[in-house]
């Protein structure tokens, strides 16, 4: 039998053993997971050119503790790709602090601005967590090609970045103007919420105001100083900076904002805003082609534009031709994204077009598609079909095909028509004509 003192030390040391066991790292030296800590923290991770995975965790955490099989499986298979680290958050409190900490586990990717690491919030499976490393290695490598920013100096990578943005394209929201310019606004707005104190706000503004300036008549970008204007601070339930939030086109209310999940350089800002505004974009009218105005409004500011020249209402009724539009109007749909313009005219309506474009020489239906600001056209040589249409667009899309240039370097004379009233076409009626009153000079016969 145990004498009583020497149960109350074992059970002393027990509980030391417990709590000191609490406070150990979940990953040995032995492990493909760099321990990290305050001491090495901004020169291993934010200093180094490499894109590093980095779990913020407790000991104690229970989930920390399940994912610890694949956070090793993760680091082991990309070893020598991608470094993969660990922070003991117990231990070091002030690192996890200023990384925003709030949970465990918390998985953060420094990527190409190690200042603004992005939130890894998907599965915890060692394949999800790697597949989202190499996304944002990919990313970082684009931004190299590409000759963008996003490096980890106190700039921001604005040096090539801020160049060509203005800080005039970023509107100042407030409190008192946040509803009028925002919420009832028919355009998509990027709102940043931020503090002037804040680091990576400062790092990003150069980014926010170029993103500006190149989505300039799509997706307006505003700054509300979250500091100054707390209703909206408040409103939007803003908690750290900066908090970016998205408000698409049309009706807005306040359930309307959608967080931005991005990453800090313009050139990933432009990108998110353009599949945002392509996405909210409707599908463009297929405009009948009646005047010349009607020209101009549909296709002069577009890249490209789609001109299709369908058989004459009384060689094709009005099932016949609702069937053709049909399938632009499902083409327009697909190619939406390309923002061009898409215009349709009856056989022998524009004589002078189709002479121009070498529309009309082998039948109809037919299509060409024209660049007006280098003044050249492609004709579509295969079947006026779903399928054949998408072939030749396609290619286009690609830069691939073969174009002319256009006669003369300037679009022919528009005629002024009709619009098209949806029925059948019918042919003239042939007056009966009354011959009973007509004198007519009677010859003898010879």
């Amino acid at each position: 039998m145990i004498p009583r003192t020497a149960e109350r030390l074992l059970v002393l040391v027990g509980l030391l053993l417990f709590v000191t066991g609490s406070s150990q790292a979940l990953y040995s030296s032995s492990d493909d997971v760099v321990a990290l800590t305050t001491a090495n923290f901004d020169r291993t991770v934010v200093k180094s050119d490499e894109v590093w995975v980095v779990e913020f965790y407790a000991p104690f955490c229970g989930h920390c503790r399940n994912l610890v099989p694949e956070y090793k499986k993760a680091a082991t298979a990309l070893k020598g790709v991608i470094k993969v680290g660990g922070v003991n958050c117990e231990e070091e409190q002030g690192l996890c602090g200023q990384h925003g900490v709030r949970g465990y586990p918390t998985i953060k990717i420094f990527g190409a601005n190690k200042r603004s690491p992005v939130d890894y919030n998907g599965q915890r499976t060692a394949k999800d967590i790697a597949e989202a490393a190499l996304a944002e290695a990919k990313k970082k490598i684009k931004n190299v090609l590409g000759g963008g920013g996003g490096g980890s100096s106190s700039s921001g990578g604005s040096g090539s970045n801020s160049g060509s943005g203005s800080k005039d394209d970023v509107i100042e929201l407030t409190d008192a103007n946040f509803d009028k310019l925002v919420l009832q606004s028919e355009e998509p707005w990027l709102v940043e919420f931020y503090a002037p104190w804040c680091g990576h706000c400062k790092n990003l503004a150069p980014h926010w105001a170029r993103a500006a300036t190149e989505l300039k008549g799509k997706v307006k970008l505003g700054a509300l100083d979250a500091t100054v204007h707390q209703q909206k601070m408040s409103e939007y339930g803003v908690q750290g900076f900066p908090t970016i939030k998205y408000f698409p086109a049309g009706t807005k209310d306040r359930n309307s904002a959608e967080d931005y999940n991005g990453g800090r350089t313009s050139s990933d800002i432009v990108n998110w805003a353009q599949d945002k505004y392509t996405e909210d974009i409707p599908s463009p009218e297929i405009v009948q082609l009646t005047s010349e105005q009607v020209a101009r409004d549909t296709c002069e500011k577009k890249p490209l534009c789609v001109v299709s020249v369908l058989p004459h209402i009384l060689d094709c009724n009005a099932d016949c031709r609702n069937g053709y539009l049909k399938i632009l109007q499902e083409m327009g749909d697909k190619y939406k994204k390309k923002e061009w313009g898409w215009l349709w005219t009856e056989g022998g309506a524009q004589l002078d077009l189709e002479s121009t474009l070498d529309i009309g020489g082998f039948g109809y239906p037919a299509m060409a598609v024209v660049n007006l600001k280098k003044m050249k056209y492609s004709l579509l040589r295969g079947s006026f079909s779903k399928d054949g249409i998408n072939e030749f667009l396609r290619d286009l899309s690609f830069g691939r095909g073969h174009t002319a240039p256009v006669k003369g370097a300037e679009l022919p004379k528009i005629h002024t028509v009709e619009p098209w009233d949806g029925k059948d076409g019918q042919l003239p009626v042939e007056e009966d004509i009354d011959l009973s009153d007509v004198d007519l000079d009677e010859k003898d016969e010879l």
